[in-house]
């Protein structure tokens, strides 16, 4: 059985979240990277909502993996697409969910092939707060908590919607 989760409130309390961290922090232009492929759906979604004029970029962070000589390649893999020079940027980097920080500890290294942020402004849906690093969310849109039957999906990209699966 699946539940759909209202996608909206949060997608509402991440646009505000980041609203007022890039005004703390007197970003005006900052630059959105989403993780494939949620996150980049939900840089879509908040690049529209922020009104920002430039494009937002892809990472597919395969290659970066720490895991990747175990699991091997993804058949999908497609190439990242950042059309921004992230060098001295405030870096606002999108995921669907944060759970070991790991997906993130990756993104980070790409985005440091690239060029050195001046920062990165860390932006989720979900937070299943399982960490395996050190990494935080800046701005989160629900904190939950999964039973070990249940999984969590964002569907999309057109409508958004979250689905809560059991297994």
């Amino acid at each position: 059985m699946n539940e759909q989760l209202d996608i909206e409130p949060l997608l509402d309390k991440m646009e505000v979240g980041l609203r007022q961290l890039l005004q703390q922090r007197g970003v005006s232009s900052p630059a959105l990277i989403g993780i494939r492929t949620g996150g980049v759906w939900l840089a879509a979604e908040l690049a529209r909502r922020l009104q920002l004029q430039e494009p937002f970029g892809e990472l597919d962070i395969s290659f970066y993996r720490d895991d990747f000589s175990r699991i091997g390649l993804n058949p999908k893999v497609k190439p990242s697409s950042l059309p921004f020079d992230t060098a001295n940027r405030a870096v606002v980097l999108i995921d669907d969910v944060i759970m070991s920080g790991r997906t993130i500890r990756a993104a980070m290294n790409e985005i440091f092939d690239y060029g050195r942020p001046a920062s990165i402004i860390l932006a989720t849906l979900i937070d299943l707060g399982a960490r395996e690093l050190p990494v935080q969310p800046d701005v989160r849109g629900l904190t939950l908590t999964l039973e070990t039957s249940q999984r969590i999906k964002l569907r999309g990209p057109d409508p958004l919607r979250i689905e809560l699966e059991q297994a």
